[in-house]
């Protein structure tokens, strides 16, 4: 799609993605869109099978689990253990995971490898467990396991997901002394990834000029992070030249990943010339965009409140025969929320149904958003029947968006009882749901339960950071 066609698009230096701009032959075309159906009827079913299949892996991992805490089994059968660690890592269920391992280390059959080592570190970065990542890496050294440069690359990641860069940094430094497991652009990318999620810009270019002094290459993935990185935080002057630079390379490509980190950059940063001029450079590169170049384009072109764009947009993902995601109508139903078009709102939730797609908790949290917001406040009840006659969850930010509608129009007494309800509903309440009760409070002058929620904020702040 030239998005010239939509509006002006000044051509901007480089890009790296092609989007889908050939013609579909009609045949083929038909024969996606007949597919199309048997695939929506499968997806209907497939939820069933997938609780199944939760239910099935829960037992399981609780049933070893159960063993794991008696020094009885020791002959187990091989299968079930290893699948029930396949099962608990995938979940990040970490503590279930160590217990399990520990059960399976008990084994005269099994001898713990490399890999599991790496997959186990890895999983406890994920959940935020330094200290069990530190601990396990101490006891494979204990039982003579020489790590391998997987397990060395998952400990740095372990602790740069955690926050602890200084371990991290420190972790590399031990890798460079060990002639046999010197770090490899993995091992880099991982820990440009966490300083670029911490905010630790500075670090970067410190990390790219130890990687060419040591002949480490850049790889796509690199450049994407990096690039990445700066965008989400707004920094698009150095986005831009490491786009540049992983074009100079001339070993690098950019992808799809690449071209919607950009255009999904300047559009949330309200440039829509510089996104409609990157778009047009990354076609020219023969770079095909997929269906979430499109959700941006239109996320970007409503928030920018250009709503005849957006809509021609979706004309041309129709033409294309681009099937709208749920997120796509999620971004749709959002937008025409925001700009208080409760008709239009309502018709592509509608749509969205209709053409046999899910609703989940965002799609119903920009209702809610958008009823709140031009004071249709008496149709939430019937949001929250229609949710609880599905299998969808009702979750903390979905309550949290329904407090603060009645927060805001000052209906404390209901803005209460969705608060007993949210704990009924097992939902735990945020600091986002304390501070937006703590604003009504203080609108109506109530005191009182300021500073009992007040004290109910810092009680979860000293569980979470310990005391201060």
């Amino acid at each position: 799609m030239e998005l010239g066609a939509i509006g002006s698009a000044k051509p901007s230096a480089f890009s790296s993605i092609s989007p889908i701009i050939v013609s579909i032959p009609i045949a083929a075309a038909r024969k996606a869109r007949r597919s199309g159906v048997s695939r929506r009827e499968g997806l209907v079913r497939e939820p069933k099978k997938d609780l199944s299949r939760i239910l099935r892996t829960e037992a399981a991992v609780l049933g070893v689990e159960r063993k794991s805490g008696s020094g009885k089994h020791r002959n187990l059968w091989p299968r079930a253990v290893l699948e029930a660690l396949d099962d608990a890592i995938a979940s990040n269920c970490w503590e279930s995971a160590l217990k399990i391992f520990g059960l399976l280390r008990r084994q005269h059959w099994y001898t713990p490898k490399g890999q599991t080592y790496s997959r186990l570190l890895m999983m406890l970065g994920k959940c935020r467990q330094p200290d069990m990542a530190a601990s396990l890496f101490q006891i494979m050294l204990s039982e003579g396991f020489k790590p391998t440069l997987d397990v060395y690359t998952s400990l740095v990641g372990a602790y740069g997901h955690s926050g602890l860069l200084d371990k991290a940094f420190e972790t590399l430094d031990e890798m460079k002394t060990i002639s046999d497991y010197k770090p490899d652009v993995y091992t880099y990318t991982i820990l440009i990834s966490s300083c670029c999620k911490l905010h630790r810009f500075d670090q970067i270019p410190t990390l790219l000029r130890e990687m060419s002094y040591l002949g480490v290459e850049c790889s796509v993935v690199t450049y994407n992070t990096i690039i990445d990185g700066y965008g989400k935080a707004g920094m698009l002057e150095e986005m831009e030249n490491s786009l540049s630079e992983m074009l100079e390379s001339g070993s690098c490509l950019p992808d799809i990943f690449t071209m919607n980190t950009v255009i999904g950059a300047y559009g949330k940063s309200g440039k829509i010339d510089k996104m409609e001029g990157w778009y047009s450079e990354f076609q020219h590169m023969g770079i095909e965009p997929d269906v979430n170049t499109f959700n941006i384009l239109i996320r970007s072109y409503g928030l920018a409140g250009m709503y005849e764009k957006m809509d021609a947009v979706m004309k041309f993902m129709e033409k294309r025969f681009f099937s709208p995601t749920v997120v796509t109508f999620n971004i749709i139903i959002d937008c025409f929320g925001r700009m208080g078009d409760i008709e239009k709102m309502e018709h592509f939730f509608r749509s969205m149904k209709y053409q046999g797609l899910k609703p989940n908790s965002i799609t119903y949290c920009s209702l809610v958003s958008g009823y709140s917001k031009s004071g249709f406040l008496e149709k939430i009840p019937l949001i929250i029947r229609q949710i609880e006659n599905t299998d969808v969850d009702l979750d903390t930010a979905f309550f949290n968006s329904v407090i603060n509608a009645y927060g805001q129009s000052g209906d404390i007494s209901i803005m209460e009882e969705m608060f007993s309800l949210m704990k009924e509903k097992k939902c735990i309440p945020d600091r986002i749901t304390f501070a937006t009760m703590i604003m009504a409070y203080s609108k109506r002058g109530m005191v009182e339960a300021v500073q009992e929620l007040e004290i109910k904020v810092h009680k979860m702040d000293e569980k979470v950071l310990g005391p201060g």
